[in-house]
């Protein structure tokens, strides 16, 4: 599977997976969590944990800070508002294109000039 570059996406499939959400959860309970607590939330091992912290943080949902020899991590200070930013982007009038109005293009004649520039088909 391509990893997809678009940011969105990426967010989006990120908090798609249960442990992240999870992870989320933890930390929306508080400033900062450090990364060795996490198993205690999460039925997953710590190396699986850094997994999804990774993840989280390349798609942009945490930050990281590290002290020594721990990593504290939190909410991404802007997810809320990427968040809402594509919800509102799928809201009906936001520039989408409705299904209904592409039925309704795809079943009105095609105008002369338009058959005029297809390619022939011969039998």
């Amino acid at each position: 599977m391509v990893k997809s570059l678009d940011p969105d996406i990426q967010l989006l499939a990120a908090l798609a997976d249960p442990t992240r959400m999870e992870i989320l959860r933890e930390l929306a309970g508080a400033p900062e969590v450090c990364a060795c607590d996490f198993t205690s939330c999460c039925t997953v091992s710590q190396p699986t944990i850094s997994h999804h912290l990774k993840v989280l943080r390349d798609a942009g949902a945490v930050t990281s800070e590290r002290r020594g020899n721990w990593v504290f991590y939190s909410i991404a200070p802007n997810l809320m508002d990427r968040v809402g930013a594509i919800a509102q982007g799928l809201a009906p009038g936001n520039g989408l294109i409705q299904v209904s109005a592409l039925r309704s293009r795809a079943s009105q004649p095609r105008r002369s000039d338009d058959a005029a520039s297809a390619p022939s088909v011969s039998a």
